[in-house]
């Protein structure tokens, strides 16, 4: 048995080959805090449904373009040679620009295929589309699509949501309050995109707790704060986070705890929004007494923890689920506001920072050097929509919509290009986007194993694993970059993503300009002697790359000094203005209030969401759901593998339900339930707990979509995907991020016989 270094989102480790295969895996050395998922790695890439080779569906080899006489996935596939569907490829892209133009190809893909930062999919079939004469692209992301249009405008940029945010050292060093808003899950501290050498976040958590800090966690789940950090849990109604930060500003304006000379000398429209806060232009004073009936919290609690925080060096940070929500804006706008109003922006261990719990990495001490990586180019079409938009886009053609102040008009797509990432996974309202996939011509997706995606595709390019090629792994939040040698043979007929489109450039006329005369291990040194040189201008000096690449990895060293996030613009705010209008933080912005959107007016408001708990809906569907990130698989990679299998309630994914609510329905641990409204329908397992809130309910994202038949329109899924259930509308038209927090199910038990199924084959015929 031989060993050798590899590296993935969930973390590197040491893999332990055996015969060609992986036989089991080991922690690195330098990870602190390792994640279980790692375990999951052998199962995963010797999966049963793994995709062996080139496959197309039947329909569409017999008939052609956009034949649907039988839905997709809902009949066999054909095995066909590599040439075969190279060519059938390249024929339908020539075939479509030909005659609709580039603007009918859709580009799409999601960033967490692979840690590797050169066999990169997103990154790679925008670099082909993009040489093809272009695509129709996506902008934003399902983690912090609202924050991403919102923030520029407030504060200058993306970096308080995507780092650097202000690190662990300062915290521990200065910090008295810590304000959660959505906790900090351990789980989610497992996870960075573009993986990780050592697990830094919950070491840095234990340290500031025993430094002193006080952690306060306002969630409706207990479970999302561990219970070593010893935080103060405050349950809260979903949906209701921006009127508790509301309350909060009102307790500190009438108790003159404001820091007026802050908000003068760094910010902009504070007047205008105190005038909101304390009712002066509505009639309707934000107090606590009136949070206290829109958040369940007692007016008490809000009116001393807002004192609380005046009294202490404090920092505030909400996740990046509190944007995943209907006015999704409102919450981090609000926080900005109230972390001006405590006047602690830019301070040692003050102010705010979004994600400290939402992936690791964030916080962590790293001198600002870049990551290899490999270039996609521009898109010479300078179409794009935003991403959690993708079924609005095919399913309504020529519709128009507001997106940040601009128009977005969607064009006519024919085809898709789908490579990385799963949209039967990220994408909401699934009975939805499965009407919106089958309205194209033609689908094309690279796959690894039979996911739904691949199963409603009419192409179907076998892609490998991270494991079966070599790269190089990276993060921007991550000390460590570490070499990812080929550590087994291509499972079947896989081939990487690389030089399929080398390949699907050279049949169409520009496989020079896509490969630039390089191999995937030519992409790799040359990515890397960029990033070496980048490190210089930093101090940093890193080795070359024979060296790197015999070695495995190296470390790049932690910074001499503590960062603050906007902390040079407290330090000096004229020679260091923000990107704003206003070169200040902008609590009313004049960009905004000119859009003239009443769904995201110029400062932060409250809004209820249209699924509310007094909302009509709630009359038949009395349950908020929340649908998080899960701990046994990273989206939905794994759920394939042994430790997701595992965690499974009778087969399905679990769903916590707190006990008084489970006994109202009859419904006992274990059982089987029929998760619905009337958007869909999923079965899950049933998992009694205390740890939820009282009308709230937990299903975690990831489990593969498994319709109990794909022939149907609306048809059960059976395995628990909670996009089944989730609203697909904007957070506004300002952001058009994706609103899946805010949706409201009922559960009952399930009587039915329905198997539980396993990870879906299609049936597959013979070329």
């Amino acid at each position: 048995m031989s060993r050798r270094l590899s590296h993935a989102h969930w973390g590197t480790f040491e893999a332990n080959l055996k015969d060609g295969r992986i036989d089991s895996v080991s922690p690195f050395g330098h990870d602190s805090h390792p994640s279980a998922l790692i375990q999951s790695v052998p199962s995963a890439v010797h999966a049963a449904s793994r995709i062996a080779q080139p496959m197309v569906r039947e329909g569409y080899l017999l008939r052609g373009p956009g034949d649907l006489s039988r839905r997709r996935g809902a009949e066999p596939f054909v095995a066909v040679s590599w040439e075969e569907a190279l060519q059938l490829v390249s024929r339908q892209l020539r075939g479509v620009k030909e005659k609709h133009g580039n603007k009918a190809i859709f580009g799409g893909s999601y960033g967490w295929s692979s840690a590797g930062r050169i066999n990169h999919a997103r990154t790679l079939v925008h670099r082909f589309l993009y040489g093809f004469g272009g695509c129709v692209d996506q902008v934003t992301n399902y983690s912090w699509g609202a924050a991403a249009v919102l923030l520029p405008h407030i504060v200058g940029g993306i970096e308080a949501v995507a780092g650097p945010v202000t690190d662990w050292p300062s915290i521990i060093k200065n910090t008295k309050l810590m304000v959660l808003f959505g906790g900090a899950a351990e789980k989610n501290m497992l996870i960075t995109t573009g993986g990780a050498g050592n697990h830094e976040s919950p070491g840095w958590l234990k340290q500031a707790r025993d430094a002193g800090v006080e952690f306060v966690s306002i969630s409706p789940l207990k479970r999302d704060c561990s219970e070593w950090l010893g935080a103060e849990w405050l349950p809260i109604r979903p949906g209701a986070d921006t009127a508790l930060m509301l309350a909060f500003a009102h307790t500190l304006i009438v108790n003159d705890r404001v820091d007026l000379a802050f908000l003068d000398k760094y910010t902009v429209g504070y007047e205008r929004f105190r005038d909101y806060v304390l009712g002066l232009t509505d009639g309707r004073p934000k107090s606590p007494a009136w949070a206290s009936g829109l958040t369940g919290i007692d007016a008490g609690r809000i009116s001393g923890l807002a004192l609380r925080m005046a009294d202490a060096c404090t920092m505030l940070s909400a996740t990046w689920s509190l944007q995943r929500a209907d006015h999704g804006e409102q919450p981090y706008w609000a926080l900005i506001a109230l972390a001006a109003i405590l006047g602690q922006i830019g301070l040692p261990g003050g102010g705010f920072g979004f994600g400290y719990g939402s992936i690791n990495g964030m916080g962590t001490p790293r001198r600002p050097t870049s990551s290899p990586a490999m270039e996609s180019g521009k898109n010479p079409l300078g179409l794009a929509i935003p991403v959690a938009r993708m079924a609005d886009l095919l399913l309504q053609p020529g519709r128009t919509i507001p997106f940040n102040g601009k128009t977005v008009t969607f064009p006519d797509i024919k085809l898709v290009y789908w490579a990385g990432g799963n949209p039967f996974h990220h994408h909401q309202d699934i009975n939805r986007l499965v009407e919106a996939w089958n309205r194209p011509e033609t689908i094309i997706v690279h796959e690894v194993w039979w996911t739904a995606t691949a199963r409603q595709a009419d192409i179907v390019l076998p892609a490998t694993t991270t494991f079966e090629r070599d790269d190089v792994g990276a993060s921007p939040r991550d000390r460590f970059i570490v070499a990812m040698p080929q550590l087994i043979e291509p499972v079947g007929q896989a081939r990487n993503d690389y030089d399929i489109f080398s390949d699907l450039a050279g049949h169409l006329g520009f496989q020079q300009q896509f490969t630039e005369g390089r191999d995937i291990r030519g992409w790799i040194e040359h990515a890397y002697d960029g990033c070496r040189a980048k490190a210089r201008v930093h101090n940093v000096e890193l080795p070359e790359f024979s060296r790197f690449w015999r070695e495995g990895f190296v470390e790049v060293p932690s910074p001499e000094d503590d960062f603050i996030l906007f902390g040079d613009f407290r330090a000096d705010p004229v020679a260091n203005p923000l990107r704003t209008p206003s070169g200040r933080i902008e609590i009313f912005s004049e960009t905004i209030a000119g859009f003239g959107y009443d769904n995201c007016p110029g400062h932060p408001v409250w809004l209820p969401p249209k699924e509310w708990h007094s909302a009509k809906a709630a009359e038949r569907f009395p349950l908020h759901l929340i649908s998080n990130q899960p701990s046994t698989r990273l989206h939905s990679q794994l759920d394939d593998a042994k430790l997701s299998r595992d965690s499974k309630v009778a087969g399905r994914e679990p769903i916590l339900i707190n006990s008084i609510d489970a006994a109202s329905r009859l419904i006992e641990n274990g059982d089987t339930v029929r998760v619905f409204n009337d958007r869909g329908a999923c079965l899950a397992g049933a998992v009694l707990s205390s740890d939820v809130m009282e009308g709230v309910v937990q299903l975690a994202s990831g489990a593969w979509y498994h319709p109990e038949a794909y022939a149907t329109p609306g048809s059960l899924d059976l395995h628990g995907n909670p996009n089944m259930l989730t609203r697909d509308e904007g957070t506004s038209f300002l952001g058009q991020g994706p609103s899946a927090q805010s949706a409201l199910v009922e559960v009952e038990r399930f009587l039915g016989e329905r198997q539980a199924g396993d990870f879906q084959m299609p049936h597959v015929n013979a070329g």
